[in-house]
């Protein structure tokens, strides 16, 4: 960092590129306290949040309100102020499992317009070590003609986001932090601990810090893969899943994974970020890549599991209705970010089944355009061959089994994937 900039932040003034699950809890802590431009390229999204609501409800009304220094804008030129730019956009997989960074560099392309000399710009985005430093700077370089370590400096901070947790929030979770230079890391680490009450970890490079970031949901993928294995194995031989973890559980080392769908923004997209860049350099990743084909095959599972549990209650397969109680990739939250619910419908549809989809926390119009869902807007007493409970709505869990299961006919299947239900109220568990 330059010898003109010293270590204060009486004049800092924070750009966050991208106002979604991550860039808006993020914006409105820093809104607390300096001056904040949450900036996104959606119109709607902004309008949305000038008004005082989020309809991704990871902040309410009145956390917005208490972010006094934060205003919102897709015009770039609203940045051209801004000192420290915070890049929170998505970093998803193409059809071809490959990383898709176009989110990232058109964001490194808008920034490098308004780029500065000695601003720092930050990536919180989930990418394989060495990307900030390999396809972002480039970018911001040319963009802006000023050159890097010298004109304008970078930092790594990933993103540790829990959609829909409302105890493992943004200032109490600790935060990775990383710079291009030990002054900008000294301050970037000073900067998220303004917002930070539980601390930070300062890493030693912005490699580091990426590699930090995209194994943490490699080794969760790894782990549920492992479980998923063995529901598999015990629901061969006749025994209860949820019986045998419990039991293991009960050694204080047992890791309290448990089996099921791998959906959402990270742990079924990170770790082929990881596996990306291992086979760039000459590795062929063994054990990760076989997780997550596991964790992507659990659907089928899921779909051939009920198919056998109703021609045992000689169900007709072909023309039968089947209900699925949730569609967001986890519980108690609207986030549909590839869930993998979509391929169990896809796979009953392929057996001629009807399938309707209720979902209270899922956003129909979100659904229709991201997936071609037509969400019911209730489901019917008696009128379902099966049932899939999918996701644990705390709606669901308010029903009770007397409730659910008088939504199927006379004979009918109920499959607990998220064991909301005693063991004897249903069909079959995963």
């Amino acid at each position: 960092m330059s010898c003109r900039m010293p270590l204060d932040l009486q004049n800092l003034r924070i750009a966050i590129i991208g106002l979604g699950y991550v860039g808006l809890p993020l914006a409105v802590e820093f809104g607390k306290h300096v001056s904040v431009v949450g900036f996104d390229i959606h119109q709607k999204r902004v309008a949305e949040l000038q008004q005082g609501q989020d309809h991704t409800l990871e902040v309410t009304p009145e956390e917005l309100k208490q972010a006094q220094l934060l205003s919102y804008s897709c015009d770039l030129s609203d940045l051209k102020d801004c000192n420290f730019f915070i890049v929170t956009v998505p970093t998803p997989i193409d059809q071809f499992k490959q990383p898709d960074l176009t989110p990232l560099i058109k964001a490194s392309q808008s920034i490098g317009k308004v780029l500065k000399k000695d601003d720092i710009v930050v990536y919180e985005s989930t990418v394989y070590p060495g990307a900030t430093e390999e396809v972002c700077v480039p970018v911001l370089e040319q963009v802006s003609g000023l050159t890097f370590n010298q004109d304008f400096f970078t930092g790594y901070s990933p993103e540790r986001i829990n959609p829909g947790d409302k105890a493992h929030r943004v200032t109490n979770i600790l935060k990775i932090t990383a710079g291009s230079t030990p002054e900008v890391a000294d301050y970037v680490d000073a900067v998220y601990q303004l917002i930070i009450e539980v601390g930070t970890h300062k890493a030693p490079s912005i490699k580091v810090a990426e590699a930090a970031k995209v194994i943490e949901n490699t080794q969760r993928d790894v782990n549920i893969a492992l479980i998923n294995e063995l529901a598999i194995i015990f629901n061969k031989m006749g025994i209860d899943t949820q019986d045998v973890l419990e039991a293991a559980g009960t050694k204080w080392n047992f890791l309290p994974f448990r089996p099921g769908l791998v959906g959402g923004h990270c742990i079924g997209v990170d770790p082929y970020y990881l596996t990306h860049k291992a086979q760039a350099i000459g590795y062929h990743p063994e054990i990760i890549l076989a997780g997550r084909r596991l964790n992507d095959n659990m659907s089928m599972y899921v779909a051939n599991q009920l198919i056998k549990s109703m021609n045992k209650k000689r169900i007709q397969i072909e023309d039968a209705k089947v209900l699925i109680l949730g569609l967001t990739f986890k519980e108690n939250c609207p986030d549909i970010r590839n869930t993998k619910i979509v391929d169990i419908i896809s796979e009953l549809k392929d057996f001629n089944m009807q399938v309707d989809v209720y979902d209270p926390w899922a956003d129909a119009e979100e659904t229709r355009h991201e997936y071609a869902i037509d969400l019911i807007a209730e489901p019917a007493q008696g009128s379902y061959d099966a049932i899939i409970l999918a996701v644990a709505h705390q709606q669901f869990k308010a029903m009770g089994a007397a409730a659910i299961h008088a939504l199927g006919r006379s004979n009918h299947v109920i499959y607990d994937l998220k064991y909301v239900l005693d063991r004897q109220q249903s069909d079959i568990r995963l």
